[in-house]
């Protein structure tokens, strides 16, 4: 089931339930023990019961009469057995039977709460809301699901009363770096139903796409949905059509998203989108250039970039790009219900308006300060266009520089500080902060799929409290909730996003839904073998590598080392990369520091001296880092296409061993090099470095092997 990039590595607010959350916190079971250990998250009170209930094809499914809401609650549980074990359940309207399982109206019951008693005579679902009967009906079905297999479900009784922690519990997927179709979305929306989540932020526009059709300016979708792929690879992939490189992208027309929005209601998910302003604005400006800052020194009109990163453009602060923004603001409320929309404000450089003496101008005649203060007025514009239509504006922590309005709500990404500051100014805010919540993240040390360089492993996400020791228990209470985010740079198919997402889902869904006295990981990991199987039964791609646990990463095969199995010299921006183009196929993820592409290969004996081999490949350098180019300095070549250097004992002395580049700068693959280290007694660390003219394309490491010379001779 798991995509394999290589085969190396890869084998909104506090819900208000006071009286029943006192009985939760009370609550005390074990629930491993119990008939409810393979529900995820983990309920809040589960009491076992005698005897079992049996579920089969004479199982009838009732709901009150003209209850649109327990019907579809009901009619959402019979397609999932029917997915899942091949039942096909009947769904009716009228009297209790004995036998059935019941959708039952308890009006006073909390948002999302619902209670499920199971026994031998049948199974009662009881919510006030249209959530509580259909996370019931999850929780059921995860029930008749703890065993794989077809058919009838033998579930054992029990009583379970569950409320969630957190009222916003979401997931960010971002389609503008990468498309995914609507039927993707779709899917995944589903999978987040059976996690009990409920928000879908939808990341839709930045510098490289953007994707939502706004018919008032059609040029956005025209010219800013399409791009070429990132890296020089895409110069070969040419359209025979055109003589060009091919261009790759998507939109979603409005029609699409009516669809998505309508879909994701029926499974209690909110779909809030996110349209950012006033940086990340480079497909906008390249659709419209007349919304760019055209007077800054070197400004010119941007392509739609492939390059990843912050890029410096960003919207003009003239009056009729206002204007432009609320219009498109005004089709964003008319497509999506939801009471927050996004307006991202984030890494919005400001060189742009410092140096534009249009915008200088624009300042003075608002009497602003400072390019905060400018940016605050920006978003305060079109907050109060959200406000008009009775919606509320949220956006990244950078919103909180240079003030923040009074009702906007900050997603906290750059860690928790973010979050901690806006609920002590009295603001609410949801949790996201990377690296633990950047679903992007490798999923362990020993994890080689291309993405951040950082680690976000199942118990790394699962262990997060959203709500710091430091916030007041008034300030608490400004926490909505909790996101997982799926930035897409380095997920360019829809099996990756995948990967990336699953299982660590299901440790986010937990963190968000299950009280925090009651998270034990060593008993989620139990029950998350079960869910395992449910995801293969609907057809889920999750990822394997971050399951077991592993103190340290040992070497694969002798002293054969990969990548991530190396240290790296620094950590400043550490990347697994593989190139962008052509979408398709597999190929190596290298795992490197782009601010210093430097390995260490610790505690070489070299006391016979010894064989050494490494395999290296090349990635593009597509990325806007600012002024921090400039820090990256590059060893001299000794020859056009340079050499990698191994030097002993640190990365300063003259190199051991110099291995030419030649035979590999015209691979497209992997190229292994070989040499001889010279003898020296004791153990050593070996410093890998590459010498080159040009930074792109960047030379990264697969894996290094250092071996016994006479060793090497006999197996030859």
């Amino acid at each position: 089931m798991t995509q394999v990039v290589r085969s190396r590595a890869h084998a909104l607010r506090l819900t208000s339930v006071t009286a029943l959350m006192a009985v939760l916190a009370s609550a005390s079971i074990a629930l491993a023990e119990t008939p409810a250990g393979s529900v995820i998250p983990r309920p809040a009170v589960v009491t076992p019961a005698q005897g079992v209930f049996d579920l089969g094809e004479a199982t009838v499914l009732i709901v009150p009469r003209g209850d649109a809401e327990a019907l579809r609650a009901a009619t959402y549980f019979a397609d999932l057995m029917q997915r899942t074990r091949g039942l096909n359940l009947t769904v009716r309207e009228g009297e209790v039977a004995p036998g059935a399982v019941v959708f039952h109206r308890a009006p006073e019951t909390a948002a999302d709460a619902y209670r499920l008693d199971v026994t031998p005579r049948g199974a009662v679902i009881t919510g006030g809301d249209f959530g509580g009967l259909l996370y019931g009906s999850i929780s059921l079905w995860q029930l008749a699901t703890a065993e794989a297999g077809q058919g009838a479900a033998t579930i054992p009784a029990v009583a379970i009363s569950d409320a969630p922690r957190f009222g916003w519990r979401g997931v960010m997927l971002d389609s503008a770096r990468h498309y995914q179709s609507p039927e993707f979305i779709k899917g995944f929306i589903d999978w987040m139903a059976l996690h009990k989540l409920n928000v879908f932020h939808w990341h839709l526009t930045d510098d490289q796409a953007w994707r939502l059709e706004i018919k008032r300016y059609p040029r956005l979708t025209e010219v800013g949905g399409w791009r070429v792929h990132a890296g020089a690879s895409a110069r070969k992939d040419i359209d025979p059509a055109t003589g060009r490189p091919r261009l790759y992208g998507g939109i979603y027309t409005q029609d699409q998203v009516h669809d998505i929005v309508a879909y994701a209601a029926a499974r209690n998910i909110v779909v809030v989108p996110e349209i950012d302003v006033p940086g990340h604005a480079s497909a906008a400006v390249a659709a419209y250039p007349e919304l760019g800052v055209t007077d800054a020194p070197g400004a010119a009109v941007p392509a739609v970039p492939a390059d990843w990163g912050v890029y410096p453009t960003l919207f003009n602060v003239e009056e009729s790009t206002l204007t432009f923004l609320e219009n498109v603001m005004d089709e964003v409320v008319d497509l999506f219900p939801s009471e927050y929309i996004h307006i991202g404000g984030d890494e919005a450089v400001k060189d742009q308006w410092k140096a534009s003496p249009r915008v200088q101008e624009r300042m003075r005649e608002l009497g602003l300060a400072d390019e905060e203060k400018l940016q605050s007025w920006f978003v305060a514009r079109l907050e109060k266009r959200l406000n008009d239509h009775g919606r509320r504006m949220i956006g990244w922590d950078e919103i909180l520089e240079g003030g923040i309005n009074p009702n906007a709500s900050v997603m906290s990404w750059r860690g928790v500080a973010g979050a901690i500051e806006a609920a002590r100014l009295g603001h609410d805010t949801v949790m996201s902060p990377a690296p633990v919540l950047y679903f992007d993240n490798r999923q362990s040390a020993d994890d080689g799929s291309p993405g951040r360089g950082f680690t976000s492993t199942l118990r790394d996400v699962y262990s997060f409290d959203p709500t710091p020791d430091v916030l007041t228990a008034e300030q608490a209470r400004r926490v909505l909730g909790v996101q997982g985010n799926l930035f897409s740079e380095h997920m360019r198919t829809e099996d990756r996003v995948e990967y990336q997402a699953f299982p660590r889902i299901s440790a986010l869904a937990e963190m968000a839904w299950t009280p925090h006295a009651r998270m034990d990981f060593a008993d989620f990991r139990t029950r998350l073998d079960p869910q395992l199987a449910r995801y293969r039964a609907l057809g889920i791609d999750y990822a394997t590598i971050g399951l077991t646990e592993v103190p340290a990463v040992p070497p694969a095969d002798g002293q054969r080392r990969y990548d991530h199995q190396m240290k790296l010299c620094s950590a400043a921006l550490p990347l697994s990369l593989i190139d962008d183009a052509p979408l398709q196929g597999e190929r190596p993820a290298l795992l490197m520091d782009i601010l210093n592409p430097c390995w260490i290969y610790q505690s070489a004996d070299l006391t016979k001296g010894l064989r050494f081999e490494a395999t290296v490949g090349q990635v593009p350098f597509n990325f806007q880092i600012g002024a921090d180019r400039d820090k990256i300095r590059l060893g001299a070549p000794r020859t056009p296409e340079g050499e990698l250097e191994v030097r002993i004992d640190g990365c300063e002395g003259e190199p051991a061993l110099i291995l030419p580049l030649a035979e590999a700068a015209g691979n497209d693959g992997i190229t292994t090099l070989s040499g001889q280290l010279p003898a020296r007694a004791g153990q050593h660390d070996l410093c890998l470095k590459f010498t080159q003219k040009e930074l792109d394309p960047m030379w990264g490491i697969d894996w290094v092997r250092v071996s016994d010379p006479a060793a090497k001779r006999e197996s030859d």
